[in-house]
């Protein structure tokens, strides 16, 4: 089973289309993958970076990836001419280049990288290792939080515990990405490991080229 760019979503943030934040004090809008929410708040808390609005589309749309560039268009038209700048904190995320293409012609830019996954750890590093990766099963701080709900139920796991091998049988190991550093998460996602029936290995990317990319705008 070829890996894949795994529905990540917040679990503690209500989020609607292009509704997590009013209009702040910033200057420049960035336009999210509602799965994002929770790094980007720890990260502008952390820095200060108050010049920095937020909105969000839905986090269910890496469900559906032909949904994002159309909804990005159309949130970059809602709020062009309310802010000097709008950054696009979307990777990939399935859309085959046509969001990198969209982006290039309203002249906004975005987060480099084929997934979440891959920006975390840095996506200089991630191309490095992903061919020695191929059968690893990834998961985020969000992932592991969310794992029942976005990983479990939605394959029918819960209900069909039998179909673990016929979706996971061809990876090997589940490598936790850690954001932040929590003995809880880690013993959380170990778990999820034991369930899959994987070998069980943490990294601790903390916000990789995220938080730099970010720290540039």
């Amino acid at each position: 089973m070829a890996r894949r760019c795994v529905l990540r979503a917040p679990d503690d943030i209500s989020l609607t289309h292009e509704g997590l934040a009013a209009r702040g004090s910033g200057n420049i809008l960035l336009l999210a993958c509602g799965a994002l929410a929770r790094e980007i708040l720890d990260l502008k808390a952390a820095n200060g970076w108050d010049h920095l609005d937020l909105t969000c589309l839905p986090a269910n749309f890496h469900l559906y990836p032909e949904k994002i560039t159309p909804a990005v268009r159309a949130a970059v038209a809602k709020h062009r001419d309310t802010y000097d700048e709008i950054f696009v904190v979307y990777a990939d995320c399935g859309t085959g280049g046509v969001l990198q293409a969209a982006c290039d012609e309203m002249g906004v830019q975005m987060v480099q990288g084929p997934h979440c996954y891959s920006f975390f750890e840095g996506n200089e590093r991630f191309a490095k290792i992903a061919e020695d990766e191929f059968t690893a099963f990834y998961l985020t701080d969000f992932l592991v939080r969310q794992f029942e709900a976005f990983i479990i139920k939605p394959m029918g796991l819960d209900r069909h515990p039998e179909l673990v091998d016929m979706y996971f049988g061809n990876y090997e190991k589940l490598v936790y990405q850690a954001q932040i550093d929590d003995p809880d998460l880690t013993e959380k996602a170990r778990a999820c490991a034991d369930q899959l029936g994987l070998a069980f290995e943490r990294r601790f990317t903390g916000y990789g080229d995220l938080e730099t990319r970010l720290a540039k705008l």
